[in-house]
């Protein structure tokens, strides 16, 4: 059954794992860094998924708070607000504070632990530009 075949293959190979320089690439470290079967099944603990998520819950709690007090208009206004400036990015080889998101949620006079001891993930380490605009328009 050919049918059958097709959906099995398609089903086993993702469309995002072949690039064009082949199917059987190895693991980009630069990009990815290490793998960890381990990291990818489990958090390492069991507050790690309510930390990752924290900013989203303030964010419907709030959104919730606002329409019973306003109204409808405002949680929608608040978040096409959210949506344009989530739209303005600096080059990916620029480092962004996103001060604008900041000040629509509020957390412009807040100092927390990512303005003392940053975020691993936002590194200040530049990389090569050509290389990393290539990336984003999925030319590589």
């Amino acid at each position: 059954n050919s049918r059958g075949t097709t959906s099995l293959l398609k089903d086993s190979i993702s469309f995002t794992e072949v690039s064009a320089s082949g199917l059987f690439e190895g693991h980009d470290l630069l990009r990815r860094g290490f793998t960890s079967v381990k990291n990818e099944l489990l958090p390492s603990h069991p507050l790690e998924l309510t930390e990752k998520n924290f900013q989203l819950n303030q964010d419907k709690t709030n959104f919730a708070t606002l329409r019973n007090i306003q109204g409808i208009h405002a949680p929608l206004k608040l978040q096409m607000e959210f949506r344009a400036v989530k739209q303005v990015q600096r080059l990916p080889f620029l480092h962004s504070s996103n001060m604008a998101m900041d000040i629509l949620r509020g957390n412009d006079e807040c100092i927390g632990f990512e303005d003392i001891l940053n975020d691993p993930s936002q590194s200040e380490v530049m990389g090569e530009p050509h290389m990393m605009m290539e990336h984003k328009l999925g030319l590589l």
